[in-house]
């Protein structure tokens, strides 16, 4: 079964930074569409970045400036760095590897919490 595995997540306040880690198999890694969502309390799961196997890269809008995609291809790890956080960025945060007609892959999220 493929894992993906999420790290960095927990409370920060208004203003702070966090950095997420998301580690996946090589072969999804180096295939796969790297990107991280997330889940607010009720509202369905959005995209917040994604980077293709190119480097491209996607941001939704409510992040654009402050959030940053990025990998380390040496060890299967897409980051996901997180400043002048938001009390509206508090949600749990998912790692997705995802392709056209293949099977996505899901983290099992990590929390983030900004409040004072």
């Amino acid at each position: 079964q493929v894992q993906l595995v999420e790290s960095g997540g927990g409370l920060v306040q208004p203003g702070g930074s966090l950095r997420l880690s998301c580690a996946a198999p090589r072969n999804i890694f180096s295939i796969y569409i790297m990107g991280w969502y997330r889940r607010v309390v009720g509202k369905e799961r959005e995209l917040v970045a994604r980077i293709y196997s190119q480097g491209g890269t996607d941001y939704a809008e409510s992040v654009k400036g402050r959030f940053t995609i990025d990998r380390d291809t040496a060890i299967h790890t897409v980051y996901l760095q997180m400043n002048n956080l938001k009390p509206e960025d508090t949600a749990v945060y998912y790692c997705n590897a995802d392709r056209p007609f293949a099977t996505p892959y899901w983290g099992k999220g990590t929390p983030v919490t900004v409040s004072s």
